[in-house]
């Protein structure tokens, strides 16, 4: 059995339980990693991370998602349902809904409270938007509900959609710093998740603050650090490093560790937490632990595909990956565990960057798209 497995598209899975299986499944989901990262960044990368999985398994480079648009929440339901979203029914990250009258989030459910220590309506989620099973819950069903699934992200909707509708927990993040659930999946969290949000494991990677992880040469594959094409980081002067998270922090909530790297390093903490603490795969019986590192996605989205940024929270996430996969080969044993990696989306490239270097192209707003839209409904109607 190959211990990786490597996927950018919906394919088809991997558990044949009649035959030799995994203690424990690992789905990782880089929330917004174009595949070409993998090769962009690869002279950087160490040999135990990305190109770990690389070299150790399989990779398919001709898939593509067939449906439009290609969000954080129909990605992930569509990785673990092997469907689209005209099936499993989570068409966005939200939608308007004619049933409600309103417009809905993908996992909302008022019928639910939060666990945890979350603001507002953070832990009010549940899978119950979701209408198709997940490969999640295939696996629940097929050991007759002994073995274990847990999905954590630091978004809800990444922890809460590849979990599937029989998942043990699905644990989020909060802008208190906490993970946090919903009473869906129970009436209290576990002891172990109270004790790690007391710890407040993210408060010494905003003490540190966010510098360069590697010499500032080795980030020839991206733009100067100050470019016209990035956002600003929760106000910053300037998109460059160094960064003052502590600064940051005391001015919004803990929340902002979402839109730095080291997001994906307490995603990472939590992770091994969860599999010390809830002893997956420890028997015969194959676990499921998804894992979604979100911060790629919200730096992508903020500072941009070319931005060092983005450049070095790769590097750090080939780390957080290269310590998981030794953490997994110690505790649950080479040989013994099944991992795969993919994305739920890509990121397009930056409208003006490439209208700077002369292609011919230009931002299109939505209100430019509803006036278009109204204006050929009008016809339409003119022909009737």
């Amino acid at each position: 059995m190959k211990k990786f497995f490597i996927y950018f598209a919906c394919v088809s899975f991997f558990v044949n339980y009649a035959q030799d299986h995994p203690k424990l499944v690992v789905g990782i989901v880089v929330d917004q990693m174009k595949m070409e990262y993998l090769y962009r960044f690869q002279n950087d990368f160490s040999e135990t991370g990305f190109k770990r999985l690389l070299n150790g398994g399989y990779t398919f480079h001709n898939m593509h998602y067939n449906y439009m648009p290609t969000y954080t929440a129909p990605g992930h339901a569509s990785i673990y349902t092997g469907t689209t979203p005209s099936v499993h029914g989570i068409v966005g990250n939200e939608w308007f809904s004619r049933r409600l009258g309103k417009e809905m989030y993908c996992t909302d459910d008022d019928s639910v409270s939060t666990l945890g220590d979350g603001k507002d309506k953070e832990g009010r989620m549940s899978p119950k938007n979701l209408q198709s099973t997940t490969i999640t819950d295939e696996l629940r069903m097929a050991t007759n509900f002994k073995g274990k699934v847990i999905g954590i992200s630091i978004k809800d909707r990444g922890a809460i959609l590849p979990a599937g509708h029989f998942a043990n927990w699905a644990f989020w993040y909060s802008k208190t710093g906490a993970f946090i659930s919903s009473t869906f999946y129970n009436s209290a969290l576990p002891n172990w998740v109270t004790e790690f949000n007391q710890e407040q494991r993210f408060m010494p990677y905003i003490n540190k603050g966010w510098d360069l992880f590697k010499p500032l040469a080795t980030y020839d594959e991206s733009l100067p650090d100050d470019n016209p094409y990035e956002g600003k980081l929760y106000n910053s002067a300037a998109p460059v490093f160094p960064y003052n998270l502590k600064d940051m922090y005391e001015k919004n909530d803990a929340g902002i560790i979402r839109s730095t790297p080291f997001g994906n390093n307490l995603l990472a903490d939590f992770a091994m937490k969860a599999i010390e603490k809830e002893e997956l795969g420890k028997d015969e019986i194959t676990d499921f632990l998804a894992v979604s590192f979100s911060s790629t996605d919200y730096i992508g989205h903020l500072l941009g595909p070319r931005s060092m940024e983005l450049q070095d929270t790769y590097l750090r996430l080939d780390q957080t990956i290269s310590d998981f996969l030794i953490y997994l080969d110690k505790t649950i044993g080479k040989g013994n565990y099944l991992v795969f990696r993919t994305a739920d989306h890509a990121g397009a490239e930056n409208v003006t960057f490439l209208k700077d270097h002369k292609l011919n192209v230009r931002s299109v707003e939505p209100k430019e798209i509803r006036k278009a839209l109204k204006s050929f409904q009008l016809i339409l109607l003119e022909r009737i």
